[in-house]
């Protein structure tokens, strides 16, 4: 199923493996931010394990930055788990920069997060530590809480 919004976000539904999939292409901003959340909690959505493909979004500000944490908090919340996949390089940077991928785990591609999704929760997540820009895989992790 595929919603779209006024031409400049779409968002496509899917499962792959028991894992929601949330295909999202155009631009989140603080006019789209809020359908990116209703679609990523509606419903009981963030009880689930899914994953945001980011491949096609163009644009992001901090309206879907905290779109996402937000998310990321409802799934933690009700047992569920985030992951990102696929964010372009103009994605990838900001968040970095404000140190999303230390908390959100973010995988290069979608078929390796979905790949991180299907081991346990208490297994190692060696995907998400590789991956993720900062120190958890050299041990000098930091912690970072978002309220």
């Amino acid at each position: 199923m595929t919603d779209d919004y006024s031409g400049r976000l779409s968002i496509t539904r899917g499962q792959s493996g028991g894992v929601r999939v949330l295909t999202v292409c155009g631009e989140i901003d603080l006019d789209s931010a809020p359908q990116l959340l209703d679609a990523l909690t509606a419903d009981g959505a963030a009880a689930q394990v899914t994953v945001v493909d980011l491949s096609g979004v163009t644009f992001m500000d901090s309206s879907g930055i905290n779109a996402l944490i937000a998310a990321h908090h409802a799934a933690q919340a009700q047992g569920g788990r985030l992951r990102l996949a696929a964010p372009s390089p103009a994605l990838s940077e900001p968040f970095g920069i404000v140190g999303l991928t230390e908390v959100i785990p973010c995988h290069p591609t979608l078929h390796e997060a979905l790949a991180a999704c299907t081991r346990q929760p208490e297994e190692p997540d060696a995907a998400d530590a590789r991956h993720n820009r900062g120190g958890h895989q050299r041990g000098t992790s930091k912690r970072i809480s978002w309220s």
